[in-house]
């Protein structure tokens, strides 16, 4: 038997500063609010992608995207099987789509707005919120569009055990490059020197960080930053000339004061944005999770409700 409701996630407030338990709110809805037009399908979401870009959307600022209104679903790509369409729509019943659907259990999105996901051999659907989706994509064309990234340079990645950071650190070596990692624990650290083959990785908590950075990097040829603020900053008094600084993403809005560094180096530093739970998120900022961070939000359903 169908479910008669279902949950949704709205903004509730803005926050100053870090996310809050009152930022969001649960609501729940009828299946009679639900109508799916033509060219439509109705989505049972699956998984939702939990991203830093999702703290930039809920600021009352001019952006890429117009902020989530008070009242409105969080915004959030996610993994969905298709349990109804719509007259004319492109999709089957049991199809497994990828698309903006939001923090909800169920969602209707136009057929334009939704992609058919197939998981290649050795993949699973969960993969296209990852390496196979945005954050793959970020980094790669991150790395080589803007960073320009070649052989032999040095390459550092601050963020480095994130869902990003991590394949850049991953594409770097591909590409050989020297590859310096930045995180936020030994474990992290741990980690993306065995399980990734990253030559050095720098704990920015050790008090010793600032002299550890400078004996490890030497100067560097390309800056892949996911942190912002004084990591940045000491980024930019290490670079060779001709290097490149990707912005990726910046939570800490405190502005760089090396940046003359740019002109003396006759290097460049560019911006870019690939784009197609409210307890989790914060774990985003705090540095607690390692990789990509998603949220399960159903199984994937049978095709024999009445949906």
């Amino acid at each position: 038997m169908s479910p008669n409701t279902f949950s949704q996630i709205v903004l509730r407030e803005r926050p100053v500063a870090g996310i809050l338990p009152d930022t969001f709110e649960s609501k729940a809805k009828t299946f009679d609010e639900l109508h799916v037009g033509n060219n439509q399908a109705l989505v049972q979401v699956t998984y939702l992608s939990l991203d830093p870009a999702m703290r930039g959307w809920i600021n009352d600022a001019r952006s890429y995207l117009p902020p989530v209104k008070i009242g409105e679903v969080m915004r959030s790509v996610g993994l969905g099987v298709v349990v109804r369409v719509g007259e004319g729509s492109k999709f089957q019943k049991g199809d497994m789509v990828y698309g903006m659907f939001g923090w909800t259990e169920y969602a209707v999105a136009d057929d334009k707005s939704m992609e058919k996901i197939t998981p290649p051999p050795g993949s699973t659907s969960i993969d296209f919120l990852n390496t196979l989706g945005i954050p793959g994509m970020t980094a790669y064309f991150g790395l080589n569009d803007v960073g320009q990234l070649k052989a032999g340079e040095t390459l550092v990645v601050s963020g480095a055990a994130g869902a990003v950071g991590a394949v850049v650190c991953q594409l770097g070596k591909r590409a050989g490059a020297r590859v310096i990692g930045i995180a936020g624990t030994s474990d992290k650290c741990a980690w993306l020197e065995s399980d990734l083959g990253v030559e050095k990785v720098l704990n920015y908590k050790s008090p010793t960080f600032a002299d550890d950075f400078a004996k490890a990097v030497g100067y560097l040829d390309v800056y892949f930053d996911n942190v912002g603020g004084d990591i940045l900053d000491l980024a930019l008094s290490r670079l060779n000339k001709n290097a490149r600084v990707v912005l990726c993403d910046d939570p800490n809005p405190k502005g760089p004061a090396s940046y003359l560094r740019l002109i003396s180096q006759r290097a460049k530093m560019e911006g870019f944005i690939v784009y197609n739970a409210p307890s989790a998120l914060p774990l985003l900022f705090s540095g607690a999770n390692k990789g990509k961070l998603v949220v399960k939000v159903s199984d994937e359903p049978s095709m024999s409700p009445k949906l």
